[in-house]
């Protein structure tokens, strides 16, 4: 693997850079996701008409259905761009992903009220989760450059992963919509995935100048302090200096799976024997696929999607502009990417 000396000569914490202008009389934009239901919408519309009209502000509550959301927010964010705005995501991460993918692409800034069950990449920059009292500070919050993550250029907030994370999500998802969304029923859908059947991955990995193969359950790279932090991994403070986090899992079975579970969520996670951990600048990552076949299941901030291989990670050398507490105000640097 690559010495953490070797990997801190490439990684490199964000440049200083100038943050889009924003003009306070013109209308911020806001992508909501609409498939929350109608109580919900009314709700959140409620509290974003509260908050601009306290402030003497304005915007435009755009509701997209999860299908027209990648539409709805590169039209947004082209908008704000030529408004002297910014785009403000109101949903969960699959809504937050995708207005940061059409702020980056456009440059322009990116707010955020949080609606998912972990809001990691909220919770990192001291967003709250509350929906009316996020209104009220985003209001206050000035453009400040965060990290981005990228998997073949399709960018990543939080995480993205193969192998086991995925089918977990997947199941996780499916639980939510039997049981309702919560924490418990997040964990109790874990606990059902590990003690299924599931394949291993063959890997090629290569960052740095190291080149190795392994077997693992699953590869997750993350980019989120918080989460990384939560988990127990080391590598949690290389994201503040312009790195992504690696980890994989030596093969195992279903009972030391659980351990692991247990154990990420006391926060013991990399102290375990079967989880190695390292951070990169870059990497790309080279499954052994049945022949014929190019792509592979991969999740990207909590969303399960195909993509062909090879798979490249690697830091985007474009910040996002997100809406946040500037540092004067308490925020801990504009390094730390992540969800």
């Amino acid at each position: 693997m690559l010495t953490d000396l070797t990997a801190s000569l490439i990684c490199s914490a964000l440049p200083a850079s100038r943050a889009p202008a924003i003009d306070p009389a013109s209308p911020l934009l806001f992508v909501i996701n609409a498939a929350s239901g109608r109580n919900d919408s009314d709700t959140t519309r409620r509290a974003i008409e509260a908050a601009l009209s306290a402030a003497g502000r304005t915007g435009e509550l755009l509701f997209a259905r999860p299908d027209e959301l990648a539409h709805t927010a590169a039209h947004a964010a082209a908008t704000a761009t030529a408004r002297h705005s910014a785009v403000v995501a109101v949903g969960g991460d699959g809504t937050i992903n995708s207005v940061a993918r059409a702020a980056l692409a456009e440059g322009c800034a990116m707010g955020v009220l949080p609606q998912g069950t972990f809001n990691y990449f909220a919770r990192t920059h001291g967003i709250p989760a509350d929906t009316a009292q996020a209104a009220q500070a985003l209001l206050r919050f000035a453009p400040v450059p965060v990290q981005v993550g990228l998997i073949n250029e399709r960018v990543f907030l939080v995480n993205a992963s193969l192998g086991l994370y995925p089918e977990l999500l997947q199941d996780r998802e499916a639980y939510k919509a039997r049981f309702g969304r919560s924490r418990f029923v997040a964990v109790g859908a874990a606990i059902v995935t590990l003690l299924g059947k599931h394949r291993e991955l063959r890997l090629r990995i290569e960052h740095g100048d190291d080149t190795r193969e392994l077997t693992t359950p699953t590869l997750f790279v993350g980019n989120n302090r918080l989460q990384l932090e939560q988990v127990g991994l080391q590598e949690a403070p290389a994201i503040d200096d312009g790195c992504l986090a690696a980890a994989t899992l030596r093969p195992i079975g279903a009972i030391s799976l659980l351990w692991l579970l247990l154990r990420g969520t006391i926060g013991t996670l990399g102290e375990a024997n079967a989880v190695e951990s390292f951070k990169f600048h870059r990497m790309i990552v080279k499954p052994r696929l049945p022949l014929g076949n190019r792509t592979i299941k991969t999740a990207i901030d909590g969303e399960v999607t195909w993509m062909r291989t090879p798979l490249e990670f690697r830091v985007s050398a474009q910040p996002l502009y997100l809406l946040k507490p500037s540092v004067e105000s308490g925020a801990t640097g504009v390094g730390g990417g992540g969800a």
